[in-house]
């Protein structure tokens, strides 16, 4: 079964090289197109892709505001956020709203569809650049959170496996325990720390002193 994706583009040169990527992929099906966020609200929710492939500047209101709404609408939704912008006060609301991964629009066929991939299977794809300022971003000072001493050390061990990006059958794996038992745990710590992804929980984890190790 291929895997569904829905675009989210104003440009309509951006979206038809996008439709083309994923067309020739082999692996993708791009079941969905919207030129701005209304029309994204109104029609994601009916196709039910598995990935979005979403631009953050769109003509109404932001790419980083659909994702929000979309995951309220749509909390399994994988979205994969593609754009022009990479200062960190976009990178960071935009993984905060629930986007799963981040990537530049200079970012190769090849990146994009290994991204769509990646975070079908529970990753979190980032362009190196990304992932260095998220890094960056993480080496301020660490603050306790309440929240995350709640854990159990079982949590604690899979959130640490989720930071350092493993999806949920290698944490499984890894573990020596069920899919299943992951996707439980998994649950207990998004309710425990109010978040609605796993990229959220990491996010909330790599703030605190037991997340920066």
């Amino acid at each position: 079964m291929p895997i569904t994706v829905a675009i989210v583009e104003d440009n309509a040169g951006v979206c038809a090289s996008l439709e083309r990527i994923i067309a020739d992929s082999g692996s993708c099906k791009c079941i969905d197109t919207s030129r701005n966020a209304a029309s994204a609200l109104r029609s994601i929710p009916k196709h039910k892709p598995d990935v979005v492939i979403m631009d953050i500047e769109l003509p109404d209101i932001s790419g980083i505001e659909c994702t929000a709404r979309l995951k309220r609408l749509m909390p399994e939704l994988q979205i994969l956020i593609l754009t022009v912008y990479k200062d960190n006060e976009q990178i960071f609301k935009a993984l905060e709203a629930g986007a799963s991964g981040y990537l530049l629009k200079r970012s190769s066929p090849e990146e994009i569809i290994g991204a769509i991939n990646d975070v079908k299977t529970g990753g979190s794809p980032m362009s190196a650049e990304i992932a260095r300022k998220v890094v960056q971003y993480f080496h301020k000072t660490a603050v306790p959170d309440p929240a995350i001493q709640s854990l159990t050390r079982r949590e604690i061990e899979i959130l640490n496996l989720l930071a350092q990006g493993y999806a949920s059958k290698e944490i499984a794996d890894r573990l020596g325990i069920g899919y299943d038992t992951v996707c439980d745990h998994l649950g207990n710590i998004y309710r425990k720390l109010h978040v609605r992804s796993r990229t959220e929980a990491v996010i909330k984890y790599l703030k605190t002193p037991a997340g920066r190790g």
